[in-house]
């Protein structure tokens, strides 16, 4: 899907930001789409590396059916190359000949075996395998199951109205706010289009938005860069949309950092709350008060967690049970 055939046998791709240019016989930056001939094929539809029954807050996502169970898949390669990957042998790898195919109506019939609420496409960039993840989708909302992507947000604006119609939430890195930053992390020139289509994602479909920033010492941990994301989030998806701060632990090429200490986290904690945002988060950092969703009105606990635990404790429907303050909780398909 989404390309276009040029002269001389070349294709251009349509499905992420890079819009590659592909020779005969040539891949794209994602390693897993291949020109032949003129025709662009994917070679990893239905090749599944990962697949496990997650919370819903592992994503992390917190405002969207809370304590319940995603069937999360992930595939092989990346359209990205982030010096801290934490699963860096699944998006740096071809794809190997030992890997398994899953075919939709099979993953469907998973996820409801296992007692899922709905599919979350993670652990790699989903939309790698975007044909993959569309048709599921499709099967999905005919079944009742919600649906999740949990990406970098590189997608088009093409491919993401594509499949808008099937797709519940989208869960997006913000990894920094400065073009020096995305080049020296991910290799990424232009990044800015990844705000764009999260506030497509928001304001055309209706999807529930949670964003997330991985705060890595000496690169992204600046008062400029938090600020910037925080303020964007607020004035582009809204004071009510979340915002997940995670701690950074040693991995792939920046082993030699340390983690985030949790005192940094707690400075991106306050920046965001200080220009307006409601709802920030800590992560990776099991047991830390700001993990628990607390109404900004009253005061009282909302939902309680500790870790992957969750427990509701003052919710009605999207709001606070104690005061009627809206939370910005999806609890019902729309």
């Amino acid at each position: 899907m989404l390309y276009d055939k040029l002269p001389g046998s070349r294709v251009q791709c349509h499905v992420c930001q890079w819009r590659c240019t592909i020779n005969p016989d040539k891949m794209g930056v994602c390693r897993v789409r291949i020109n032949r001939d003129g025709t662009l094929y994917t070679m990893n539809y239905g090749e599944v590396s990962s697949v496990a029954s997650d919370h819903i807050e592992k994503k992390p996502l917190f405002h969207f059916f809370p304590a319940t169970f995603a069937f999360s898949l992930g595939t092989w390669g990346c359209n990205f190359h982030c010096q801290d990957c934490q699963n860096w042998e699944i998006s740096c790898s071809d794809i190997p000949a030992s890997s398994q195919y899953l075919s939709p109506e099979r993953e469907i019939e998973l996820t409801r075996r296992h007692g899922c609420a709905g599919i979350a496409w993670t652990y790699n960039e989903p939309s790698v395998w975007f044909e993959y993840t569309l048709d599921s989708a499709r099967l999905a909302k005919k079944e009742g199951l919600y649906t999740v992507y949990v990406t970098n947000g590189f997608l088009t604006p093409e491919a993401l109205d594509a499949i808008g119609p099937w797709l519940d939430a989208w869960r997006v890195d913000i990894k920094g706010f400065t073009d020096g930053f995305y080049r020296k992390l991910a290799k990424i020139p232009q990044w800015r289009g990844i705000l764009d289509v999260a506030k497509r994602a928001k304001e055309k479909w209706d999807m529930h938005v949670e964003a997330v920033t991985n705060i890595v010492p000496t690169m992204n941990d600046d008062e400029e860069q938090l600020t910037g994301i925080a303020t964007w989030i607020r004035d582009d998806l809204g004071e009510l949309t979340p915002w997940h701060v995670t701690r950074f632990h040693p991995m792939h090429n920046l082993n030699y950092l340390p983690p985030t200490p949790v005192a940094t986290l707690e400075k991106a904690y306050q920046l965001g709350k200080r220009v307006g945002l409601k709802f920030v988060y800590l992560g990776n950092v099991p047991g830390h008060q700001y993990e628990n969703t607390v109404c900004y009105s009253c005061g009282n606990m909302n939902v309680r967690r500790i870790g992957y635990d969750t427990e509701v404790v003052g919710l009605n429907g999207s709001k606070c049970k104690f005061c009627g303050a809206e939370l910005n909780f999806r609890i019902r398909l729309k």
